[in-house]
């Protein structure tokens, strides 16, 4: 029997139509969360598992009408928002010589700028409550070598920082801010992926598999709920001990 661990609890997560965000998702309803799923198309499959706990919203999270838009929807027929899962990313691999400032801007906009418009739609009723949880996506990539991404590892660089800051302007009021960092994980959005680059990937790891919708989902469970009490401010890596600190 699945401890009921998010009881009562209200989130919102973005990038719920498939992969981590759906799986994410999937299991604090199963903890007993009521959840909003949020993507640039309806998530209306992702809510037909879950059930009647859950709703479906379309909504462009890089901006801010967009957020205004999904926060109306979920104090509607929700009420007052508990977490915060920024999962929704892009990650278009463009070298440098091609990468032209839509494309930069673009990238910022959704994994970055979609942070801060949810941080100011939902720290005041977080602050309200003396309670809350933002759990935000950055990336493993942040310190490993790939080419083609300089642009998606500036913003997912920006996502720490944002996290340590932000944490420390909402922690008198019962608000944690964390980061997750994933390794490249089998979602459909890697499907395209060639599979001598994952095993490449695989052989930097210490377990040497494809990370899991799962293996990603867990840690956040945890960092969105009462145990982390005293966990804020914090990137945590989830990518099977590829990243190696120095």
């Amino acid at each position: 029997m699945t401890e009921k661990t998010h009881e009562n609890r209200i989130a919102v997560v973005t990038g719920a139509a498939q992969g981590i965000g759906r799986e994410v998702a999937i299991r604090l309803a199963a903890r007993g969360a009521k959840v909003a799923l949020a993507d640039l198309k309806k998530p209306v499959e992702t809510a037909s598992l879950i059930g009647d706990t859950a709703i479906a919203i379309e909504a462009d999270v890089s901006s801010e009408s967009g957020w205004q838009h999904l926060a109306q929807v979920v104090e509607r027929d929700l009420g007052e928002v508990d977490i915060v899962v920024n999962n929704a990313g892009i990650y278009p691999k463009i070298e440098i010589d091609e990468l032209d400032l839509d494309a930069w801007r673009r990238t910022f906009a959704v994994n970055l700028d979609a942070h801060y418009f949810s941080a100011k739609q939902f720290i005041p009723g977080m602050r309200r409550k003396k309670w809350g949880r933002f759990v935000n996506f950055s990336s493993n990539s942040i310190g490993i070598a790939i080419t083609g991404l300089s642009h998606y590892m500036a913003a997912k660089m920006g996502v720490i920082g944002f996290v340590r800051g932000l944490a420390n302007d909402v922690a008198a009021d019962g608000i944690t801010v964390n980061a997750i960092l994933p390794a490249l994980t089998n979602t459909p959005g890697t499907s395209g992926v060639p599979d001598e680059f994952k095993k490449s990937v695989w052989q930097q790891q210490a377990i040497k598999r494809f990370a899991e919708p799962a293996d990603i989902a867990g840690p956040v469970l945890f960092l969105t709920s009462d145990d982390a009490a005293f966990v804020t401010g914090e990137a945590l890596v989830v990518d099977g001990g590829q990243y190696k600190i120095s």
